[in-house]
């Protein structure tokens, strides 16, 4: 079975990932910013409305990946949190000053997640070499690594992903992401011998603010204050039947890599 997981950061998001046969979600605030902690509030309203695996993004800032002392106590309590509010896993990712895996303290937050299962994030796409950085995350014991393979987008990181999923060996899940949609989906399954895949899917939708500021804006330059984004079920459910086409494809002896589904 090929798995499917679709980055939210709403109840209406989740619900719709739901509907349209993703198997878990990746919940997050801030996804404009690369994805943040979501509030405990979202986390606890999400879980209570979907049944399929909701995964909850730990990182406490934007920017970079190395984090202070402070921070990554910041990061145990919000795993912890997760964990409490009915986490079904955490999505996360620590380098060091020189862009290699933190092994030592990402290893803990995985300790200290279980029974959670853990996603090292795409935090691994810029680490100097992805061949030593698979070794990293695996010897901290994470299930998955969301990866572009290094590249902007899946279908240019395929051949490197290939690669991740020999060398992986199924000791970590490689799910690849990137600009993964109905109309690539198949290309990159077969140039790459993943068997899970990470989209967004988010489109813009209408405000329904009337009036708007002539000249004030809260955000940074080049934000739209009134903006907001949404997954629809439909655009889901495209993206899910060209994964189970392609399955078809490859036949019933296809490898399952499961555990993504609330138990």
């Amino acid at each position: 079975m090929f798995e499917l997981e679709i980055c939210v950061d709403s109840v209406e998001s989740a619900l719709a990932a739901q509907a349209g046969g993703a198997q878990r979600v990746e919940l997050c605030g801030a996804i404009s910013e690369g994805g943040l902690t979501p509030s405990l509030g979202m986390i606890g309203a999400v879980r209570e409305r979907i049944g399929i695996g909701v995964f909850v993004m730990i990182r406490p800032r934007c920017g970079d990946f190395v984090y202070t002392e402070e921070e990554w106590r910041v990061m145990r309590r919000d795993l912890a949190l997760a964990g409490g509010a009915g986490a079904d896993g955490v999505v996360l990712g620590i380098l060091q000053q020189d862009g290699r895996i933190d092994i030592e303290r990402t290893r803990a937050l995985v300790e200290e997640a279980a029974p959670m299962h853990v996603t090292f994030h795409r935090a691994f796409d810029v680490t100097p070499n992805l061949e030593e950085g698979l070794d990293g995350v695996m010897a901290t014991g994470a299930h998955r690594i969301l990866t572009s393979g290094g590249a902007e987008n899946a279908t240019e990181g395929s051949v490197c992903v290939r690669s991740l999923v020999q060398r992986a060996n199924c000791q970590v899940r490689i799910m690849i992401g990137g600009h993964v949609r109905p109309e690539n989906v198949g290309a990159i399954a077969e140039a790459t011998g993943a068997r899970e895949f990470h989209a967004s899917l988010r489109v813009p939708v209408a405000s329904p603010v009337t009036w708007r500021h002539p000249s004030l804006r809260l955000g940074h330059t080049g934000c739209e204050d009134d903006v907001r984004y949404q997954v629809f079920a439909e655009d889901v459910r495209q993206l899910r039947e060209a994964i189970d086409r392609q399955g078809m494809r490859q036949g019933p002896g296809s490898r399952e890599q499961g555990a993504g589904s609330r138990e």
